[in-house]
């Protein structure tokens, strides 16, 4: 019996291919995704690790949070420290000094900034730790700010940081 069907079965496969193209596009997509959050992921696991080792340095130094929160400020003496606190004995100014120019050497070895300041919305004078990575900076935002961790009380879901707050 002859068939007298000419040219359905390339048609056939062509589709069969189109729909094998869609479905390893979508895998590839898929694939993408996953390695994005695993990025994601892994830079909160640092930040988080950054901030839980600076909080437990402020607890320690509770009497010179305001040296902190300066010597956060200035961006120059950030990485620098007057006196290696591991080895003398340091004032506490000098150990905030010291805590944060180990901070913010770590924190530039992973691409991230910190920032202490007063937590937004308290009136109890507590302080957060912010530490952001890519395009935004560890600070406060106002209503009409770009590229900071918070806007005006609210945390920012485009932005790439972490706040912690501490006692």
């Amino acid at each position: 019996m002859l068939n007298n069907q000419k040219g359905v079965g390339l048609v056939e496969v062509l589709v069969s291919l189109l729909i094998l193209a869609l479905g390893i596009m979508g895998f590839a997509a898929l694939q993408y995704r996953a390695m994005e959050a695993t990025s994601e992921s892994s830079a909160r696991v640092e930040a988080i690790n950054l901030a839980r080792g600076f909080a437990e340095r402020l607890r320690v130094n509770r009497g010179a949070i305001e040296t902190y929160k300066t010597e956060l400020k200035k961006a120059t003496d950030q990485q620098t420290s007057s006196k290696i606190c591991s080895k003398e004995m340091c004032s506490a100014a000098e150990m905030a000094d010291f805590d944060v120019a180990q901070l913010t050497l770590k924190a530039a070895v992973r691409g991230m900034s910190v920032n202490l300041e007063n937590c937004q919305g308290n009136s109890d004078d507590r302080s957060c730790i912010y530490i952001a990575w890519g395009d935004t900076a560890p600070t406060n935002g106002d209503a009409n700010g770009e590229g900071n961790c918070t806007t005006s009380t609210a945390y920012d879901p485009s932005s790439t940081c972490l706040i912690m707050e501490v006692y």
